[in-house]
């Protein structure tokens, strides 16, 4: 079984945990982190909207709980007619943990609908580097 293949089934699984009372739009996502170990996560909604939690950052956070430092590749699935690609506030997020090459697929419920690098997704990005 490929990488791409790992982050996909974790992240669908993830998918299905997701709480979207509202938007009814699930999202999971999944990371390789540099401990070899593959950390997922779902989307959260909240009635205060802003109060939710992307499926990414959920991912990201349970990556720092179990201990991995750095983001290898990563895959969000979504399920719509359009690649569910990572929101704004989520592609810093991202950026904090990973380079500018490190590989970003996005899905759908049957498979990989486009691959990125971080660069592409955000463009001469912040990053912890610009703060040394």
């Amino acid at each position: 079984m490929t990488t791409v293949d790992r982050l996909f089934n974790a992240a669908k699984a993830a998918r299905e945990k997701a709480h979207v009372p509202y938007s009814r739009f699930k999202v999971g996502s999944a990371i390789l982190a540099d401990d070899g170990q593959i950390y997922a996560g779902c989307n959260v909604e909240n009635a205060a909207y802003p109060s939710g939690t992307c499926a990414e950052a959920g991912a990201i956070a349970a990556m720092v709980l179990g201990g991995g430092t750095a983001i290898q590749e990563m895959l969000v699935i979504g399920d719509g007619p359009l690649p569910c690609t990572p929101c704004g506030n989520c592609r810093q997020r991202i950026r904090e943990f990973a380079k500018p090459g490190t590989p970003v697929h996005v899905a759908g419920l049957t498979g990989v609908q486009q691959s990125f690098t971080l660069e592409a997704l955000l463009p001469a990005s912040f990053g912890p580097e610009n703060l040394s």
